[in-house]
């Protein structure tokens, strides 16, 4: 009941709220493809989207579905908040922050308990899903933009719990991801210098 519950209610907010543009000038906000391919094609969304899923996956149990959905659905928030004009501080600082620190989650096999790991993938979705609604364009219907960036963004967490799943069939699944995400930490880092 209760997995059902948080699966209506990811799917509700994905499709009740308004899409985000994450970076100005990063062309139209509205469609599908062009939300789907805007986590794809920005590297700090791409490295964090995918360290969450490399985190869940070592982590196992209920964090493989509960932190994805959080933070999917707490990045839908972040953008209402933004399109609504309610300001964030720190905002670009925090989504760097967050490919670091979610790589060094993921790099020491963090052990977090699902709700803390929720905490904090919520709290770094909330600062992604920030920026893209203070720079959607005010002519944008969105809805469709907004699926496709929750679609996008659910697959890269997947890929990572993949990559987990993946290598645990050959016993390493522990130091690949834990490679993988020493590399977002690393990838995080040069972004924040450069």
């Amino acid at each position: 009941m209760t997995k059902t519950f948080a699966k209506l209610t990811f799917l509700a907010a994905a499709l009740a709220a308004t899409p985000a543009l994450a970076h100005v000038g990063a062309g139209s906000a509205s469609g599908f493809a062009s939300g789907f391919t805007h986590p794809l094609l920005g590297p700090d969304h791409l490295l964090a989207m995918v360290a969450v899923g490399l985190w869940a996956g070592l982590v196992g149990g209920a964090a493989l579905w509960v932190w994805p959905a959080v933070f999917v659905g707490t990045m839908v928030v972040g953008g209402i908040l933004g399109m609504s004009g309610v300001a964030l501080p720190l905002v670009e600082p925090a989504i760097l922050a967050s490919v670091i620190v979610l790589g060094v989650f993921a790099a020491f096999a963090f052990k977090a308990p699902v709700w803390l790991g929720g905490i904090l993938a919520g709290a770094f979705a909330l600062f992604h899903g920030h920026a893209h609604g203070t720079e959607i364009p005010a002519a944008a219907t969105g809805i469709e933009y907004l699926a496709g960036f929750a679609v996008a963004t659910a697959l890269l967490h997947g890929i990572g719990i993949a990559a987990v799943t993946a290598a645990g069939r050959f016993g390493v699944s522990s130091m690949v991801a834990r490679a993988l995400g020493a590399a977002v930490a690393v990838g995080g880092t040069v972004l924040a210098l450069g």
